[in-house]
Order: C-alpha cells, then sequence, then structure tokens
C-alpha cells in the first residue's frame, strides 16, 4: 500500500499528474545539467526550420529554475488543474487532455507575439482560468492575509507573479495563458451553451482519443 509522496501523487488524477511530474522531471534535468534551457525553448525557426520539433514539447514543461518562482507557479498549477480535473472534468480524462491540447496550440500560435521562449506558466493559467470563472462566488485566501472570490484569482497571480520577478516579462507570459483561458472557457461555457446548443470538436474530445483514454 503507497505511503507518504507516493500515496499523494498516486491520488493526484491523471493528466495533472502526468504534466507535473514530467514538468518536475524537466526542471531537474536542467538542474543536473542532463540538458540545457536552449535545447528546451520553442522558436518556429529552431522547431521547424532546424527540425527540432521536441521544442513543441517542451516548451510546455520547464517552468524555469529551482527557484521562489518555479514553487509559486507549480502550487497553483497543481493546485487548481486538479480541482479542475475533479470536478469539471470528473470521469473524462480525455476531454480535460483536449481542453489542454487545443490551449498549447493557440499559445504555440501566440507566442511570437510576446517572444515567449517557455510556455509552461501561461499554459498552467488555462485550468487556472477555467476554474475561477466556474466557481464565481468562492472565497480564496491569499497566504491568509487577503480574501477574494475566485474571479480574481489569476489577476492576484499575476499580479505576484510580477512582484516576485520584478518585471512585466513575468506578468506577459501569465496574462497569454489568461486570454487563452478566457477563450476555453468561452468555447464550452458560452458558446456551447447559447450558440451552438450541444458539444463540438472545440469542446469535447474525438471519440478515438476518449477510447484511448478509457472515457468510452
Amino acid at each position: 500500500m503507497p505511503v507518504g509522496i507516493e500515496a499523494w501523487v498516486t491520488q493526484i488524477p491523471p493528466v495533472t499528474r502526468a504534466w507535473l511530474v514530467l514538468s518536475i522531471l524537466t526542471s531537474l534535468a536542467v538542474q543536473c545539467q542532463l540538458v540545457t534551457p536552449l535545447q528546451l525553448y520553442f522558436s518556429f525557426k529552431a522547431a521547424f526550420t532546424n527540425m527540432q520539433p521536441w521544442r513543441a514539447f517542451t516548451t510546455f514543461f520547464y517552468f524555469g529554475s529551482i527557484s521562489l518562482d518555479f514553487v509559486f507557479h507549480m502550487f497553483f498549477f497543481m493546485r487548481y488543474s486538479r480541482m479542475l480535473e475533479e470536478s469539471s472534468f470528473a470521469n473524462r480524462k480525455a476531454d480535460y487532455f483536449w481542453m489542454l491540447f487545443l490551449s498549447s496550440l493557440m499559445l504555440l500560435v501566440l507566442s511570437p507575439l510576446v517572444n515567449l521562449p517557455f510556455l509552461s506558466a501561461p499554459l498552467a493559467f488555462v485550468p487556472i482560468y477555467l476554474w475561477s470563472r466556474r466557481h464565481p462566488s468562492t472565497p480564496i485566501s491569499l497566504f491568509g492575509m487577503v480574501t477574494i472570490t475566485a474571479p480574481y484569482l489569476p489577476l492576484a497571480l499575476v499580479g505576484l507573479a510580477w512582484m516576485l520577478n520584478g518585471t512585466w516579462r513575468a506578468a506577459a507570459g501569465d496574462l497569454l495563458g489568461c486570454a487563452v483561458g478566457h477563450v476555453a472557457w468561452f468555447m464550452r461555457d458560452v458558446w456551447m451553451r447559447e450558440m451552438v446548443g450541444g458539444p463540438t470538436f472545440l469542446s469535447e474530445a474525438p471519440e478515438p482519443l476518449k477510447r484511448l483514454f478509457g472515457d468510452i
């Protein structure tokens, strides 16, 4: 029977768990100098012109070197991704993965606009934003110092990231994640319900993916 950290990890829902483990392993690999950030960052030229397509994957798993900012992003990403996967996407692993996949594609397309080599933090803000919009009346205590309602959580975290890093560029990626999260929320909770009247390929995973995840 698993105990300690093993039990804690196994209790995390599968998509969030895989994302968390890959992110920690990536940062540890950089910390141990097995790879360098220069081998992981994303740019269209490096990924496609120079034939290094793995960069479109690794850019979403490197949260930076082990630091206070790393802990900050990992804690909030894991907390709210887990809560979202356990509530809105309970028993719908494929739909949650599909939402993150489409968000990743959008971030890759938009990344040149803000010149972001790593897109892990922006993607982490997508589930945070979506959770906050689906729980509008939930009170959130930030480190026991101030209490806000859930819709203000993303902006509060953007402000905290800005203060931790001391530069607006740290907030640019988080703001981009909020923008993509807003699109994900709109397509699932507004467009699907009020304009289409049912699920579309933008809001529900394809059947082959559902079979792969064992959802059907």
